[in-house]
């Protein structure tokens, strides 16, 4: 199989698998899924998700969205859990135990240990007449009719359907607790999501230099005021409020438009009415402003005074564009 379309054609016959088994899981649902969310929901301790093999990488993947979503969750291997890993599990925490089969050895040997300790216990998994399936509290179907692999070995299919229930585990939590953007912002702060979200204008002006000039101020000086505070413009201010904006492109039209300029000054040249945003707004609508309006830099206020420049490299530097 070294033929380009021999690839693509086994490329998309997995592709085919598991989309139809995704497809498939709507139709296994029971009480069993939104009994398992009421629980978790209600609970007030953790969320202790284990798994062997396989099936331990997706019960960390799940872990991960739980937490970046408002419901504490903590991994913990099965094979560990019977080694001394117990010890994770405290009084009210909720148990999902995930295993394709529900049969392995280390699973017959965790889910008496857990069902002795009084915890609920939640399976995923492909088998809900195995010994998982028939101990756990709540069972959560994740059965596949068979693995992409074309041996039928490799967990391909089974572990994307335990994802997916997973994701639809985390996503009924999220609703449930009406988690927001802002809650979002607050568990990613330092993703460019989450900043999107809660990074302000005044975040990223407060570190740049405040170039400014009053209205006589001449040329000369406009130049140096601009290629000192290296940010391609400055501010005309009148007693602290801004009335116009001077940015390297209006300087070379100067200096096109006059042969001598050594008796203009700021009020000659500068921009009126410039583009403003106020300090408190958020960074992402600096950033569409800018987009709007075609420019790289944006004067920023505090209650209708001059309060510094929020520039293009800003976003870009913050991972926000």
């Amino acid at each position: 199989m070294n033929s380009i379309s021999a690839i693509l054609e086994t490329a998309r016959k997995t592709i085919d698998l598991e989309r139809d088994a995704i497809a498939n899981l709507s139709h296994l649902l029971t009480d069993d899924f939104a009994k398992a969310v009421s629980l978790i929901y209600n609970s007030k301790g953790r969320v202790i998700i284990t798994g062997i093999g396989k099936s331990a990488i997706i019960a960390n993947k799940i872990v991960a969205t739980l937490n970046s979503t408002g419901t504490p969750a903590v991994f913990m291997h099965a094979a560990d859990a019977i080694h001394g890993d117990l010890g994770l599990i405290l009084e009210d925490d909720v148990v999902i135990c995930i295993s394709k089969s529900g049969n392995t050895p280390e699973i017959k040997v965790l889910v008496p240990l857990i069902k002795n300790a009084k915890n609920k216990m939640i399976a995923i998994t492909g088998n809900d007449k195995s010994f998982l399936g028939t101990q756990a509290d709540y069972v959560l179907n994740a059965y596949v009719e068979q693995e992409a692999c074309p041996n039928n070995l490799a967990p391909t299919t089974s572990t994307t359907a335990q994802l997916v229930l997973g994701d639809a585990l985390a996503v009924c939590l999220l609703e449930l607790r009406g988690f927001s953007s802002k809650d979002f912002a607050k568990y990613h702060p330092g993703g460019a999501l989450g900043k999107r979200l809660y990074l302000r204008v005044s975040d990223l002006s407060s570190l740049n230099e405040k170039p400014n000039v009053e209205l006589d101020t001449s040329a000369k000086d406009v130049i140096v005021e601009i290629s000192k505070k290296m940010l391609g413009v400055t501010a005309v201010v009148d007693n602290n409020k801004i009335v116009g904006i001077i940015t390297d492109g209006d300087l070379r039209r100067m200096l096109t438009k006059s042969e001598d300029f050594i008796h203009l000054t700021a009020k000659d040249i500068m921009s009126r009415n410039p583009k403003r945003i106020e300090e408190d707004a958020m960074a992402i609508d600096a950033m569409e402003m800018m987009e709007e309006h075609g420019i790289s830099q944006l004067l920023v206020e505090k209650q209708g005074n001059y309060a510094g420049v929020i520039h293009i490299h800003d976003l870009i530097k913050e991972g926000i564009i």
